[in-house]
């Protein structure tokens, strides 16, 4: 079990941005980089005003905390790229 319940929305955009982030990274044509960096400055906002950050709960911890189930959510999702060698 994990030490916090994180809102629905909070990790939802949590995801997002690491969703995002891989994308731009991997120079995914789908999406044009300007508008990935728009959203991930607009992800980034909406995650550092969350409420949950002003409540009790809101510690650095949990802040890691989020950051490591949002990137285990990702990895899950995302098939294993095979390297030749």
């Amino acid at each position: 079990m994990r030490p916090y319940d994180f809102p629905s929305d909070l990790l939802h955009d949590q995801t997002a941005w690491y969703s995002t982030y891989r994308q731009l990274a991997d120079g995914s044509p789908a999406a044009s980089p300007t508008e990935g960096r728009r959203r991930l400055l607009n992800l980034s906002a909406q995650i550092a005003d969350h409420p949950f950050w002003r409540g009790p709960a809101g510690t650095p911890a949990a802040r890691m905390e989020l950051k490591e189930l949002a990137q285990s959510s990702i990895r899950s999702a995302t098939p294993a790229v095979r390297r030749a060698g």
